[in-house]
C-alpha cells in the first residue's frame, strides 16, 4: 500500500485525515482507490474525462508524475503519494 497526503482542503472529504493508505501500482489506481473509499475527493482530482485536473500537482516520492509516467506511474508498497494543490497569485 501507499501512503496518500492529503492537502489541508481537502482532509474534510477524508474525515480529517491528513493521510490515508490506498492500494494500487500505479499512481491511478492509488488515486482511484483513494475516490472509492472517500468519494468526495473524487470531482475535486479528476475531471469528467478521468484525467488529473489541472489544477492539480501529484508527487511520487517528491517527483512530479507529469514528468514521469503521469497516472501510469508504477508505485510499490511504502511509497508516498502526495496531492497538492496549484497555488494561483499575483
Amino acid at each position: 500500500m501507499a501512503t496518500v497526503r492529503i492537502p489541508k482542503v481537502l482532509q474534510a472529504q477524508t474525515g480529517g485525515q491528513p493521510e490515508v493508505e490506498a492500494a494500487g501500482s500505479s499512481v491511478g489506481e492509488v488515486l482511484r482507490a483513494l475516490t472509492a473509499a472517500h468519494p468526495d475527493t473524487g470531482a475535486q482530482l479528476f475531471g469528467e474525462e478521468g484525467e488529473l485536473n489541472r489544477y492539480v500537482n501529484v508527487y511520487l516520492n517528491d517527483e512530479d508524475v507529469r514528468v514521469l509516467d503521469g497516472l501510469d506511474t508504477a508505485v510499490a508498497d511504502g511509497d508516498t503519494v502526495v496531492i497538492l494543490p496549484a497555488m494561483a497569485g499575483g
